[in-house]
């Protein structure tokens, strides 16, 4: 491990623990070492933004446990700690990874811009808590969304508060049935289990929902690797497509949408993840009313509790390139915040049978975990790109001028889809 990455990651520790010690008066200073959260993420490589996106989520939502007096416990409040380690985008990286959080005390695992890392991670674990009881580890997965990781591999050790795949492309089929000008599509993905994933659900909700549309294009490409999408664009072109379906995120999505815009595409982008990291301000006005994504939540939600929770975050990283919240990510700390006081300790599998429970609300937002498979359930929002102060556009994204109009919220009821899980509990 290089030096300058074990430095790193000390002087986050160690800012952690000033932050701690910031936040909270000198009498309620704890003697019991914190709890140790290990963020396992692309910090370097193509998909680094994305990693940090996340750890600022991450890190607010733990600045917000630690400043009301951290965890209760019988023995007293404990502090929680956020360290990162990085994977550098590769499995084997993350898996590495994994180890040296367990070294340095970490029971409690978060991972999630990748679902083929989510499930190394998974079955590492599972052989871990089976091999060693006294280091058993919980996975807490914020965005690893293939659905077998809650279906045929679902683990009692691995918890996903996203909305898998096969729910979001639901949720975007609600949006596209009713525009009955849309006849032809192109699906394109990333060539890995989510995006085979996400085309594969999409071929087959189009056929029930709208199989009057013609699937004009359908491939995957190389994950990370792709420079120039201007081929995929000229392809996208030439199909006669009206609209295209992606499951791309990061540079992987910025550059397909800038690419087709360059290309002169003027059809409609249905997203999961359309709505930041540089995507909107790579298609400009191009996307206004055309490109859609769907989400857990946006930021023009309209009700003061999300307005002021949104506030808060811009407060706290005021940089227009940190405007990346996801409300999923503190309702995950919070839960894990609740689960570790109701299970009144920090043993690995009190917490998991205590997460199971979770019921957390948050600026509106109200989530809960099904036990039966792990799959957190809560509303979902669709989005449509429009110019920041058109109606319903308070916000925008990244500081570009444009952000995105609720158009369609689905209620955790309508959102939850039946599981194939067998969950084999110690």
């Amino acid at each position: 491990m290089p030096s300058n990455f074990i430095w790193r990651r000390r002087a986050l520790k160690l800012a952690a623990l000033a932050l701690c010690a910031q936040v909270l008066p000198a009498a309620l200073a704890q003697s019991a070492p914190p709890i140790r959260l290990a963020l396992i993420e692309s910090m370097s490589g193509p998909f680094a933004n994305t990693g940090e996106a996340v750890f600022r989520n991450l890190l607010w939502a733990v600045e917000r446990v630690n400043a009301r007096g951290g965890v209760k416990l019988p023995g007293g409040n404990r502090f929680l700690q956020l360290d990162r380690y990085d994977s550098k985008g590769q499995n084997e990286e993350a898996l590495s990874a994994l180890r040296a959080a367990m070294d340095d005390g970490a029971r409690i695992v978060l991972q999630g811009n990748s679902s083929a890392t989510a499930a190394a991670l998974i079955d590492a674990i599972d052989k871990n808590n089976e091999r060693d009881p006294s280091r058993r580890v919980l996975f807490l997965n914020y965005s690893a969304v293939d659905p077998v990781l809650t279906n045929e591999r679902c683990s009692f050790w691995h918890f996903r508060f996203d909305a898998h795949a096969d729910m979001r492309v639901t949720a975007l089929m609600q949006v596209l049935q009713d525009d009955k000008s849309l006849q032809r599509v192109y699906l394109i993905g990333q060539d890995y289990s989510f995006g085979q994933s996400v085309l594969r659900e999409s071929r087959r909700q189009l056929g029930a929902v709208r199989p009057d549309v013609q699937i004009v294009g359908d491939e995957l490409h190389p994950m990370g690797r792709v420079k120039d999408f201007a081929p995929y664009a000229t392809k996208i072109m030439a199909s006669g497509a009206q609209g295209v379906i992606t499951g791309n995120w990061g540079n992987d999505l910025t550059l397909l949408v800038k690419a087709a815009r360059e290309a002169g595409f003027t059809g409609s982008f249905y997203t999961f993840y359309g709505n930041a990291l540089g995507a909107p301000a790579a298609i400009g006005d191009a996307g206004i009313g055309r490109v859609v994504a769907v989400a857990d939540w946006l930021p023009n939600v309209q009700t003061p509790q999300s307005e002021a929770f949104y506030r808060d975050f811009r407060t706290r990283f005021p940089k227009a390139s940190d405007d990346y919240v996801h409300m999923r990510m503190q309702l995950l700390i919070e839960a894990l915040a609740q689960a570790i006081e109701r299970a009144g300790s920090v043993d690995t599998v009190a917490v998991a049978r205590a997460l199971e429970k979770a019921d957390v609300t948050l600026a509106g937002q109200r989530g809960h975990m099904r036990a039966e498979d792990h799959q957190f359930q809560q509303q979902l929002v669709v989005g449509v790109m429009d110019r920041q102060g058109a109606p319903g556009v308070k916000f925008d994204v990244e500081g570009s001028g444009y952000g995105f109009r609720v158009i369609k919220t689905i209620p955790a009821s309508r959102a939850e889809m039946p599981s194939s899980c067998k969950m084999q509990r110690p």
